[in-house]
């Protein structure tokens, strides 16, 4: 999709050179075509024209002679609009952001008479989520916003038609569209996501994609270009200071206080940003802190129980002793998996063999209709064994099979027997899904029960592509007590793989226990089992309550020398703290996981009326965009009778198309998915689409694609109006009595592109 969408832009750059600006104002500079498509994709938030028809293509200000074009876009080209101006808000708590972000464009390359649909590409962060959209027309004056509704709610919806174009085209740009927007049009566009911090060393790291392209800064030298990033930090610690280590743009200070900064930057500037907005900040002291934070349900809280947050984050001490490592890597060859997924995954896996110390043992199965051992054994992380397991990857790892997942986790799992020192560790990597996952939960959680040893295997997952049960990996990593990631994107997950096996693999507390469930009188926590406190990742716990929270809580947990470890932590009330939304996303996906597995009506209802109180979308809700409540009024019109459309035929197709365009747009979904066993017993690799069977109304509109640009509706009245009186009469009854049968409806549909 990402090259498509690539190819696109390509056609759009092009189409644009048709635009004359005036007389000695040089063009927008574009990137060498023979560049690698990457160069085209959106690297912040951008504004396309989609055309269809490159005739169209002009500057609305200064018209010139272009020549005919004898073709038509299809797909659409994308032409890069011109950026007005861009703001930035960032409200950062714990490790969540929450970014806001304000553009303004202009239809630069459009005549005035004609209309297009409006592209808006938003490359979000680090996990980013879509979670709404504003969009205001100034031309027509007309608004657009996005809102959450229930499925059942979006087939309620009258008028309402799929967006194609929404969706993702990595893991991290999602794209919808702003219906027919008249050339030199001025929008602006109001897009709020979150994303996730990077946790490292004792900072975190927030990287907002903030690069813009040369050919989106408009031309003329009277425009004034400005921009401005507002950056508010709250760490959540009182008593230490939020010190900002490095920022990729010059930041000023606002305001300051115990765990939170404030700072601003703003300038004009001759051309757009060409960098992220990248900082760092410190969170922590060099030791181990944290703190529990209560705060109670708002009046608008479908559940009456209080919520609560235990987060502690690692510090910085460098002599905290980790616990020694068993691992096994559990890797999926199956045919899917070939070429570029298998030889990522061989790099992130000999990176994360050169983090073990000597003293840690692990071994190697690839599996795909069958298993492929490295050794019979566990085998110590010398220099000489990891020698041999580099021969051995590039012989024995070659894609081909199927996917069976059981059977290599069950001879993992009986690796790891016998011994008692460390944390054993299962690491799991598949791109795929199968038929009996609920079966291997079930028996992965009797193996980690049954095992009679004082800490019990911990099972940390890694899904690539969508074709993979996410929310099964995710089960699964939550009944070993591991950690769970994914990605969308299958350029590059190297390096997102080996982060997660540091968070997995740095345990430094294990068999963490929090003494305050105990004296509470109901508690639903997320996750459902305490994880490890490692050095990777900060941790981080939150749930629902009744009952009296104490003023202190202790945490427990046995360090890696086997001795007893004990913190107590103070309860703070969140006063200033949006705990719903920041704990939001990670509790949607825990109970979406939950109920899948389950398979339970109620856990899913739960998940949606969670997802729709906090605006973050889930599996089983529809995100929608919509004319707004104060525009709908203006909308409504009478019916129109068939005198009305054989007297002034351009009228109604021009009403038919403004109904188009004030349809509700049915925005894809971002969530995983719970996989496609289709495409995994086919062995289609992650970063291919599926092919889908066309509808029928498609198969339709397809075949009747070359009649349609030769023959419409309007030609065929404008012909009527040159025969006989007596054709009329004729023409006039059988159109009546086709209207009997809403084929004008289905006629109006197929002509509704066209451009009047």
């Amino acid at each position: 999709m990402s090259e498509e969408f690539a190819v696109r832009v390509e056609q759009g750059l092009k189409l644009s050179r048709r635009i004359y600006y005036g007389k000695g104002i040089a063009p927008p500079v574009v990137p060498d075509p023979q560049s690698s498509p990457e160069n085209f994709l959106p690297t912040a938030i951008t504004a396309y024209a989609s055309i269809t028809d490159p005739v169209a293509v002009d500057n609305p200000d200064v018209p010139s002679y272009q020549p005919y074009v004898h073709a038509r876009c299809d797909p659409s080209a994308l032409v890069p609009l011109q950026m007005l101006g861009i703001e930035m808000r960032v409200d950062c708590w714990l490790d969540t952001a929450f970014v806001t972000v304000t553009g303004r464009w202009r239809v630069h390359c459009v005549m005035p008479s004609k209309r297009f649909d409006c592209c808006i590409a938003v490359p979000t962060g680090e996990k980013g989520t879509l979670l709404s959209a504003e969009i205001d027309v100034l031309s027509n004056e007309k608004s657009y916003k996005t809102k959450l509704v229930t499925e059942e709610e979006a087939c309620d919806i009258d008028n309402v038609h799929k967006d194609k174009d929404s969706r993702f085209l990595k893991s991290q740009i999602y794209t919808f569209k702003i219906p027919h927007v008249s050339g030199g049009s001025i929008f602006s566009v109001n897009v709020n996501w979150s994303q996730k911090l990077v946790y490292k060393d004792g900072k975190f790291h927030l990287n907002v994609p903030f690069r813009f392209p040369a050919y989106v800064t408009p031309v003329g030298k009277e425009i004034t270009k400005r921009e401005k990033i507002v950056l508010n930090m709250n760490s959540c610690v009182n008593g230490g200071e939020v010190a900002c280590s490095y920022s990729s743009h010059p930041l000023k200070v606002i305001h300051r206080e115990s765990g939170k900064l404030s700072c601003e930057y703003e300038a004009e500037v001759p051309s757009w940003s060409r960098v992220d907005f990248d900082v760092s900040f410190n969170v922590s002291s060099g030791d181990l802190s944290g703190h529990v934070l209560v705060k109670s349900p708002s009046p608008w809280d479908s559940d009456d129980r209080g919520m609560f947050c235990l987060y502690l984050f690692p510090g910085t001490t460098k002599h905290k002793q980790i616990f020694r490592r068993r691992v096994v890597f559990v890797i999926d060859i199956s045919g899917s998996m070939k070429w570029k997924p298998l030889e990522d995954v061989k790099k992130a896996l000999l990176e994360s063999l050169a983090k073990l110390e000597p003293e840690d043992v692990f071994n190697i199965i690839a599996f795909n209709d069958n298993i492929l051992e490295f050794s019979t054994k566990m085998e110590f992380a010398t220099d000489e064994t990891i020698s041999a397991v580099t021969e051995w990857l590039d012989s024995n790892l070659i894609a081909s099979g199927g996917t069976n997942m059981l059977l290599p986790l069950i001879q993992a799992m009986k690796l790891l027997e016998g011994s008692k020192v460390g944390v054993p560790l299962v690491y799991l990597v598949t791109d795929g899904s199968v038929e009996n996952e609920r079966e291997i939960c079930n028996a992965m959680k009797e193996c980690c029960s049954g095992h009679e040893k004082s800490i019990s295997p911990r099972i940390s997952t890694f899904g690539i592509g969508s074709f993979c049960n996410h929310y099964f990996l995710q089960m699964l990593a939550r009944i070993g007590n591991g950690y769970y990631d994914g990605t969308n994107n299958t350029d590059s997950f190297e390096h997102q793989m080996s982060r997660l096996f540091d968070s997995a693999s740095s345990t430094i507390v294990a068999n963490t226990t929090f003494d305050a469930l105990k004296l509470l009188r109901s508690v639903e926590l997320f996750p459902s089992q305490i994880p490890d406190i490692t050095l990777g990742q900060p941790l981080i716990l939150s749930g629902r309550y009744k009952g009296q929270f104490p003023d202190e809580v202790e945490l427990r947990g046995t360090l890696a020398d086997m001795s007893c470890f004990t913190i107590e932590l103070t309860v703070e009330k969140a006063k200033d703290i949006p705990l719903d939304k920041v704990l939001a996303r990670r509790q949607i996906d825990e109970l979406t996981a939950q109920a899948w597995f389950e398979d339970k009506k109620e856990l899913q209802d739960k998940v949606m009326r969670l997802s729709i109180q906090t605006g973050f979308p889930s599996e089983y809700t529809q995100m929608v965009l919509s004319l707004k409540d104060n525009d709908e009024e203006k909308t409504i019109e009478r019916p129109v009778s068939i005198k009305e459309i054989l007297r002034n035929p351009s009228y109604q197709i021009q009403k038919q198309m403004s109904r188009n365009i004030e349809r509700t747009s049915l925005l894809g979904k971002q969530g995983f998915g719970f996989g496609n066993l289709a495409a995994t017993l086919k062995n289609i690799p992650p970063w291919m689409e599926e092919p889908k069977e066309p509808e029928g109304a498609e198969i339709l509109i397809r075949a009747a694609s070359g009649v349609v640009d030769r023959v419409c509706c309007m030609c065929c009245l404008q012909c009527l109006s040159r025969v006989s009186d007596q054709c009329t009469i004729v023409f006039s009854q059988i159109c009546a009595a086709l209207a009997c049968f809403q084929c004008l409806g289905c006629c109006f549909e197929v002509c509704g592109c066209l451009d009047l």
